[in-house]
């Protein structure tokens, strides 16, 4: 049987009749929001239902795993496990035809609702093993994103993984790819604090999964033993980073990271977190100890002919007019670097990168500052060409001088930095993103690398030297062994021209992104919780022997452990709290944890700006526990009384107090008062 969706062929010969897995209301939700939506809005619905779920199914990001691989219209491609349709329109937009497969009836309505105006898809909905025998045999690409793991459920048997290869590996056409991407069982987000992503648990990868499962991933020896035992001998490993499935940097052998270059590591959505240690410090460790590509969080293994690209990085949790993705790859033995626009939108934008270079070439003619070469290529998406440098970095270079305390290399690097930039500085053109990391050196020739911020205004060089310094020390804790306050001196930039040209970095930083919030922001809505053991354990020895109240502010990004504090003094005596404080309007809302374990709690006084808060009022005050009357039981260890504000009635600055009668309890005790309670109501 065929149904039709718009443009796309439904394909239901081989469904069972129900399906075998679902994720639940949320699968509906989805369903509802791709009929009712089109794509443009998905940012928007992400922001505004804060659900993991909702995220991952429909983030733009989830797209760039594929993005780059170099197919065109002539070719076929096979997407085994395609879900709700994540990477099929990217797939749909460079392929001439694509065949989705997918065990899921309600997944594939979803995808194809979502993609209804591509005329080459047809999603084949049933179990793998009895569509395969009827596939075709010539597909120039086989995409299995995020499918391999769970070689061991398609296939069974004693060596599932070898066999689901070479099973895949026949509809292949000579020539063709396989691509898989999967994540790395010794990723070093798993070793940092972070659950395996299947089973929710801590370590279970590193430790080759004791309590068994349906899922298994690999390191990179165990994915090439498997590619190699099924006598492939041709295959190229890329590193998809933080990891596959929000890609924003891709890496490669060919051009693996640089020390300093690995920041973006808090990007788990899903569940709360320990934080073991900095992965950015230990990222770098193994950058210089060249161990990177074994902890990589994940892999792409491209199996076949090696694609020319060797690195790639999406900006595309811009706005769309500034959104680009940026290539290193080989042509002809030579590296060459490629800024393309991501949509249409974004034309303008880079032309507009090629026009700075004009005029900045021009402005540093004669000095001692080069600016790379560009070429303009105009086409369906128009592209920039830059030349690819080598050298160090300025700020590799800087980060040598503090390695070494040489206080005085650092700060004369910085002078000449200073006097190279404000050549012609009375110019209407100046490149306001000429950040360290910008500049590349060798043998004393300095270039400038990249100019996409370019502004056709004078810009003091005081102003881009004091963003260069301000970014460089807030990028790593480490640098902060000289003091920013010697680079202020230097530029004589009085306080006032400080919080002025502050100001003007948050403001770029909203230019850049537009409306949309960054992922960083988008994990801090979804509220998961980062744990740091050290902090956790501290704050256990500082208070241990008395009670704590803790205190969560949500500013607009979520409750979060960062924006908490602790409030031992609220014992004011035994078995009573009193909580008085002064809130800003930026607080949206407010979570009280009056305690650390189950206990009984009565409200004496409950007021915000003077007028009382009942329990009652629902779309104002909610908890987790019981309540009888004025009285809350709580049979949690963590029990939660969460205020939500009235932006209408907010002041400038707002008086919240709490107070009241404490008493902990048995949980037991707890949780048989919370039944008698919820029968009476039911009576």
């Amino acid at each position: 049987m065929i149904q039709q969706i718009g443009k796309i062929k439904l394909d239901y010969t081989y469904y069972p009749g129900e399906d075998y897995y679902c994720d639940g209301a949320v699968e509906q939700e989805l369903l509802e929001i791709v009929k009712n939506y089109p794509p443009s809005q998905y940012q928007k619905i992400i922001e505004e239902r804060k659900s993991w779920p909702i995220l991952y199914h429909l983030s733009e990001l989830r797209e760039n795993i594929v993005d780059w691989l170099p197919m065109d219209k002539s070719m076929k491609v096979l997407e085994v496990g395609s879900g709700c349709g994540a990477i099929t329109g990217s797939l749909a937009r460079k392929a001439g035809q694509v065949t989705c497969i997918d065990l899921s009836k309600q997944r594939s309505l979803i995808n194809a609702h979502r993609h209804t105006d591509c005329d080459n898809v047809t999603i084949k909905v049933g179990n793998f093993k009895d569509i395969e025998p009827y596939l075709d045999y010539d597909y120039d690409y086989v995409c299995l994103i995020g499918v391999f793991e769970y070689g061991q459920s398609y296939i069974g048997g004693e060596t599932p993984f070898e066999d689901f290869y070479k099973i895949i590996k026949k509809h292949v056409k000579d020539g063709g790819r396989l691509v898989i991407a999967i994540e790395n069982k010794f990723g070093l987000k798993y070793w940092a604090g972070c659950r395996e992503d299947h089973l929710g648990t801590f370590f279970s990868g590193i430790e080759d999964y004791p309590d068994g499962g349906g899922v298994r991933t690999f390191s990179k020896q165990g994915l090439e033993k498997i590619i190699t035992s099924c006598n492939d001998t041709e295959y190229s490993f890329y590193y998809p980073y933080p990891d596959y499935k929000f890609m924003t940097t891709l890496y490669s052998n060919e051009r693996l990271p640089q020390v300093g270059e690995l920041s973006d590591n808090l990007r788990n959505y899903d569940r709360d977190r320990f934080l073991l240690f900095n992965e950015k410090n230990v990222f770098d460790t193994l950058i210089t100890e060249k161990m990177f590509p074994f902890y990589s969080n994940s892999f792409m293994v491209v199996i076949g002919e090696k694609p020319s690209l060797d690195y790639c990085r999406y900006s595309n949790d811009r706005r769309p007019e500034t959104a680009i993705k940026t290539e290193i790859f080989t042509e002809e033995g030579k590296k060459k670097v490629r800024k393309t626009a991501l949509s249409f939108q974004g034309a303008e934008h880079i032309r507009g990168i090629y026009d700075s270079y004009i005029k900045l070439k021009k402005r540093y003619e004669g000095s001692k500052l080069s600016i790379n070469e560009c070429s303009l290529v105009e086409g369906e998406l128009p592209y920039v060409e830059l030349e690819y440098l080598q050298g160090d970095t300025l700020a590799f270079l800087l980060d040598e001088k503090q390695k070494k305390q040489d206080k005085e290399g650092f700060w004369n690097l910085v002078k000449e930095y200073v006097e190279r930039i404000s050549y012609n500085e009375e110019e209407t053109v100046a490149d306001y993103d000429m950040i360290f990391a910008n500049i590349m050196v060798k043998d004393n020739h300095w270039t400038v690398m990249d100019y996409e911020w370019t502004k056709k205004e004078q810009i003091p060089a005081k102003e881009i030297a004091f963003r260069s310094l301000y970014c460089y020390f807030m990028e790593n804790d480490k640098r902060k062994i000289f003091d920013i306050k010697d680079g202020l001196n230097f530029l004589k930039i009085s306080p006032k021209e400080q919080e002025e040209y502050v100001a003007k970095e948050i403001e770029f930083q909203k230019q850049v992104l537009g409306n949309r919030r960054s992922m960083s922001e988008l994990r801090n809505l979804l509220g998961k919780r980062i744990v740091s053991p050290s902090s956790w354990l501290e704050a256990m020895e500082e208070n241990q022997g008395k009670d704590r109240v803790q205190i969560y502010l949500d500013k607009g990004k979520g409750f979060c452990e960062e924006e908490s504090i602790f409030l031992p003094e609220a014992y004011v005596a035994e078995g009573e709290i009193l909580i008085q404080l002064s809130l800003d309007k930026e607080v949206k809302q407010i979570r009280i944890d009056p305690a650390m374990e189950s206990c009984i709690v009565k409200i004496m006084e409950f007021t915000l700006n003077g007028e009382p808060l009942p329990l009652l009022n629902k779309k104002r005050v909610s908890s987790n526990g019981s309540m009888a009357g004025e009285t809350l039981i709580f049979s949690t260890s963590d029990p939660q009384l969460q205020v939500n504000f009235d932006e209408k009635k907010m002041k400038a600055i707002n008086s919240l107090s709490l107070k009241a009668k404490i008493r902990k309890a048995d949980p037991e005790m707890c949780e048989e008062i919370e039944k008698a309670l919820r029968r009476k109501i039911r009576l």
